[in-house]
């Protein structure tokens, strides 16, 4: 009946691609909300951005491992 046209649909980009600039927003917050400096922010944020990263990883190899028995 209708049909949604979503900005990746226009432009031909994966979907993935919307989690790069999802993670670093996040991990900037997240670091921000724990401290003052810029130098801890940005640490703390690169350690919860790999953090963030892996996790997805795992949750996305699980789902695609899950895949299978459909």
């Amino acid at each position: 009946m209708f049909q949604t046209l979503f900005l990746a649909d226009i432009l031909a980009v994966p979907r993935m691609y919307y989690v790069v600039p999802l993670i670093i927003a996040v991990s900037f917050v997240y670091g921000a909300t724990r401290h003052e400096r810029l130098d801890q922010i940005l640490v703390h944020s690169l350690r919860s951005a790999v953090w963030v990263t892996f996790f997805l990883a795992i949750i996305l190899g699980l789902i695609w491992f899950g895949g299978f028995w459909n």
